[in-house]
């Protein structure tokens, strides 16, 4: 498939430049214990690290961290929707007062938070290939008794910036089994979002192409954006809202009872995106979107997608996901609904 060999090329070059970087940031617990190492940066809650002379990377508790410093740049985000660009350090305060991290965008302009306010820290540079993250995910079931065998495949990846983050993920799915037609698939999503003056307001662009032998659809492609506002923004769930416009059309395969071609739609669109993590175990990632549509009043559609992710080992996680798709009047005699499930496991680079 076209949609798998574009999605990982990008993925295998994205990839290799990831490499580390000195051991020479600071961080000191709350217990007294203290190391060098390379801040990778914080997610979820954990905060991640790597030492010389251990494998891979730990995965400490941010709030147990009594103080660190780093000369490496970094792209901080608080809980008001606030991004800032800068060496990190913690700030000289009383014992009896708060954690509080220091952004150093010069050496004479310093932004101070609180340490609890820090949603997410990634680092990055002045450099192109830094600035990714990612993840690859795979999966296989095969049964002897009827000969059937079942798997998918997917992944992301994201490019960061100060205010800005780009995003591209895929998914696919196929099933065959013995004198039962192949199902197949295959979605790609692209996207973007820029932070705008007022706090945790954005707003966002999308672009997914699909294609589902389930409902009959050679290639659907969906362009559209809106204004959107994160109601939570925290280091352990992030949740949004989304409101605009998207543009469809629909290039439907031959059926034998019909051959309806190509359909065009305007629709509104409404997204929910919401984020879960549980201190380096478990995170769960919930993205649903509405779409009434405005040039056939009454037709509704419904997009939804959810992974659940626990972590074995390192970057290797297991990944339970379900997808659906609705439609309230599809054309001719095709199926309104497509859902399925899969399993599989997840390797991530960055910070995912």
């Amino acid at each position: 498939m076209k949609f798998r060999s574009l999605f990982l090329g990008a993925v295998l070059l994205l990839a290799p430049p990831l490499c580390a970087r000195d051991k020479s940031d600071e961080v000191i617990m709350m217990n007294g214990d203290h190391f060098m190492c390379e801040i990778k940066g914080l997610n979820g809650g954990v905060l991640y690290v790597s030492l010389d002379y251990v494998a891979g990377t730990l995965s400490v508790d941010w709030s147990k961290v009594a103080r660190l410093e780093s000369k490496q740049l970094f792209i901080v985000k608080a809980e008001n929707g606030s991004v800032y660009q800068g060496a990190i350090k913690t700030a000289e305060v009383p014992t009896d007062r708060p954690v509080e991290i220091q952004v150093l965008e010069a050496p004479e302009k310093a932004h101070t938070i609180d340490q609890k306010r820090i949603v997410d820290i990634a680092e990055t540079s002045e450099g192109f290939w830094q600035k990714f993250n990612g993840a690859v995910n795979t999966g296989v079931i095969y049964s002897k008794g009827n000969s059937t065998t079942q798997y998918n495949l997917g992944g992301e990846v994201e490019y960061l910036r100060e205010r800005s983050s780009y995003q591209a993920s895929y998914s696919g799915n196929l099933s065959a089994s013995k004198g039962a037609t192949t199902s197949t698939r295959n979605d790609l999503m692209l996207g973007g979002n820029h932070l705008l003056p007022w706090n945790n307001y954005f707003y966002a662009g999308f672009g997914d192409f699909l294609q589902s032998t389930e409902l009959g659809i050679r290639l659907q492609t969906s362009v559209g954006g809106g204004i959107g506002r994160y109601l939570k923004n925290t280091n352990r769930m992030t949740f949004s809202l989304l409101g605009g416009f998207v543009w469809q059309n629909t290039e439907y395969s031959p059926t034998s009872t019909a051959s309806i071609g190509t359909q065009n739609l305007a629709a509104a669109a409404f997204n929910a995106d919401l984020k879960a993590f549980k201190f380096d175990k478990t995170n769960l990632d919930l993205t649903a979107s509405f779409f009434p549509v405005l040039s056939d009043l009454g037709r509704v559609k419904l997009n939804a997608n959810a992974t659940y992710y626990i972590k074995i080992t390192g970057n290797l996680k297991w990944n339970i996901s379900v997808y659906a798709n609705y439609d309230s009047h599809p054309p001719g005699n095709l199926p309104g609904s497509d859902y399925g499930s899969s399993s599989g496991l997840s390797w991530t680079f960055g910070l995912r």
